[in-house]
């Protein structure tokens, strides 16, 4: 269906053509849920995985950066996604950079994103995190950053990432903190291993003050980095510091990666991949496989996200992959994966993590 649909959205902008596909899905998660099911429906049991105390029915999930505003939760969840990833979630609502700030680049199949963490604001999103969290059988993590302004810096930026997290920690299964965007006026803003230290140690006061005050549970805490210069990744005391920090504070795992800097904005899709995947394989190795990874960046077919699997991922995120070939790619990811790993002989997709770091 989504080959008849592609050439009508492709004859929009790639931001327009967003919005009308995500209307879409949004009218159809309401009116036909029980037609996305039957439709995208595949289950098996080989796709489970269980990390971060959670367990999700398949390795195969949302980005961060598609769901912006926690619309399309539903959808995806029809979709056959085994979890989703809402945000960037920041503490004001922001408008994003100006138009145009979304480009395709066809020949790559590739995107250039240079958005700016345009959201709501937490205060608004929320609520609807509430109305849709609680679903064990699919987990619904929340990517927060700080809120895309330049006079937001050192304590105040500390204070925004802390408004944001107080707001969804409740109604989030994982967080993720966005340290790496390349997309905003600020750049890597956290990423740099000294002013991460301070960031994860306010973390740290925030998930105390959790237990504190009774809370039933916190949320596990991952970080999302952004991909090395080079698609073979060569030892890089940058990265070998980030990991440093995250060891001392309490961060349970780490998302791989980010988009790569390109041109005043971001760029995702296949010319990514190897980037990640490399760097999902340092991860996966320096940390001994006891932090799990979500791969990201450039994953469009079977054979990539069990690549990314292979190099250390214990789950994948889609995106730009949805653009080109549309919600059947969950689908077909999801078959593929379950054939890829009978044929080298693995019961489980989770076997398949880290057989080739």
């Amino acid at each position: 269906m989504y080959a008849r649909i592609r050439p009508l959205l492709f004859a929009l902008g790639p931001e327009q053509a967003h919005f009308v596909a995500s209307t879409g899905a949004r009218i159809a998660q309401n009116v036909a849920p029980s037609v996305l099911e039957r439709m995208f429906a595949f289950a098996h049991p080989a796709l489970s995985v269980q990390i971060l105390g959670l367990t999700f029915t398949s390795p195969v999930g949302l980005a961060a950066g598609f769901d912006k505003n926690a619309r399309l939760v539903p959808f995806f969840r029809m979709a056959g996604a085994g979890f989703t990833e809402v945000g960037s979630v920041t503490a004001q609502r922001s408008p994003g950079n100006r138009r145009p700030r979304l480009f395709r680049i066809p020949e790559d199949e590739a995107l250039v994103n240079r958005m700016g963490l345009g959201n709501h604001g937490a205060e608004r999103i929320a609520p609807r995190l509430k109305r849709l969290a609680h679903r064990p059988a699919f987990p619904m993590g929340v990517n927060i950053a700080k809120t895309h302004s330049p006079d937001i810096l050192g304590e105040r930026a500390l204070a925004d990432f802390a408004s944001t997290y107080r707001r969804v920690a409740n109604h989030a299964s994982y967080i993720t903190l966005n340290v790496s965007c390349p997309n905003t006026a600020e750049g890597k803003t956290f990423e740099d291993p000294a002013t991460l230290d301070i960031l994860l140690q306010h973390m740290d006061l925030l998930m105390t003050e959790r237990r504190r005050e009774g809370a039933s549970r916190t949320p596990p805490l991952l970080v999302k980095l952004s991909p090395p210069e080079r698609e073979q990744f060569v030892l890089d005391s940058l990265y070998d510091e980030i990991l440093a920090v995250c060891a001392e504070h309490r961060v349970d795992g780490f998302v791989a990666t980010n988009t790569l800097p390109h041109e005043q904005g971001g760029l995702s899709g296949p010319p990514l991949a190897a980037r990640s995947t490399s760097l999902v394989r340092y991860l996966y190795t320096k940390t001994g496989g006891v932090k799990p990874i979500i791969g990201v960046g450039g994953i469009d077919s079977a054979e990539a996200a069990y690549e990314r699997l292979a190099a250390g991922a214990s789950l994948v995120q889609l995106y730009t992959g949805l653009v080109y070939h549309g919600p059947g790619l969950i689908k077909s990811i999801k078959q593929g994966l379950v054939r890829l790993a009978e044929e080298e002989g693995h019961s489980s997709i989770s076997h398949v993590t880290g057989s080739r770091a």
